[in-house]
């Protein structure tokens, strides 16, 4: 049996140890706060991020750090991307040397622009071999009840991913594999930052055709950036790519759809983060990526007025004149 640790007890982390062990894993969840853990242990419940949501009685939590790491196989990372370094710093000594790292994170650094692959790389001195991504359509919630999901499994070692695909596949959870890390995560990280502005647009009482223009052309943008900094091109038309899109974008279930959705509807920047129990992580990403494209020369107009929203004050009427009003282009795939 397949020793796994997962590291955070939010609402993804909880659910991916669900679905770890429903696919046969001996699983380890790892918590900060004791009421949490002890609200999984005892009622097999994490009222706080999943109410009504019964997890199997095999899952096991624990606030031991060194207890919960000790002999896993695969230790998968699902805390705020901004506090991964941190975080693995004070693990780093408890972690199996030969254990394939997993992020579940979705969410570019500040300050570095590093993606979180390249955080666990540069803080712990893994190698690509043991580095993985898990990313996809995957809206917690539905997948704790069990509704199907897919997602892709990525790292540069295909035996890798292979053997993550097996650890995390169920009857109900389908997972790919890839080589692409770097359009996986850069997929699961700019579509937050498209997911804010469809948001925005919902809050302001806007439509599907606007729906339908925002996410489209954000998907022009995620694909320019992957592209640009070697992403593989047919990433971005899959799972890891459009799927995770849709489905931030679309459902009520996505934090970063509901950030936007309350900007759009006259909150301020101060009232949404004070109301917003859980991790935007596209607040925090959309600068770094707009500093990542810029650095590559990648336009990403949506990004671009997104960030100005989020860090420079800019009213958003003018943000939505600015991104409606740039100068006409032909349409092409990618640009």
């Amino acid at each position: 049996m397949t020793r796994v640790t997962v590291m955070g007890a939010g609402s993804w982390g909880t659910v991916f140890a669900k679905v770890l062990v429903d696919a046969g894993c001996d699983v380890v969840l790892w918590g900060r706060r004791g009421e949490v853990v002890q609200d999984v242990n005892e009622r097999h419940e994490n009222t706080e991020y999943l109410p009504g949501v019964r997890l199997p009685e095999g899952l096991r939590a624990t606030t031991d750090l060194a207890g919960a790491l000790a002999g896993a196989e695969f230790v998968c990372l699902a805390v705020p991307a901004q506090t991964l370094r941190e975080n693995l710093a004070a693990w780093a000594p408890h972690i199996p040397s030969d254990a394939v790292l997993v992020s579940l994170m979705k969410g570019i650094e500040s300050g570095t622009t590093l993606r979180m692959s390249e955080v666990i790389a540069e803080a712990l001195g893994a190698g690509p071999e043991r580095i993985a991504v898990v990313c996809g359509p995957n809206l917690a919630m539905e997948i704790a009840r069990g509704e199907p999901g897919a997602a892709v499994a990525a790292c540069a070692d295909e035996r890798t991913a292979q053997r993550l695909q097996a650890t995390c596949m169920t009857p109900y959870f389908r997972v790919y594999t890839s080589t692409d890390v770097i359009g996986c995560e850069l997929g699961g990280a700019v579509k937050n930052v498209i997911a804010l502005c469809v948001g925005i647009a919902t809050g302001l009482g806007f439509g599907d055709s606007t729906k339908a223009l925002l996410m489209t052309r954000g998907l022009a943008e995620i694909t320019r950036l992957g592209v640009g900094l070697g992403a593989q091109e047919p990433t971005f038309a899959g799972l890891a790519g459009l799927g995770d899109l849709v489905a931030t974008c679309s459902s009520p279930y996505s934090r970063n759809r509901t950030f936007g959705e309350n900007l759009g509807r006259g909150m301020t920047l101060e009232e949404v983060i004070a109301v917003t129990k859980q991790t935007a992580e596209g607040v925090k990403s959309s600068r770094p990526v707009l500093t990542m494209a810029r650095r590559h020369f990648v336009e990403m107009p949506i990004t671009e007025v997104v960030a100005a929203v989020m860090h420079d004050g800019v009213p958003i009427e003018e943000a939505y004149l600015k991104l409606m009003t740039r100068s006409p282009k032909p349409e092409r795939y990618g640009v």
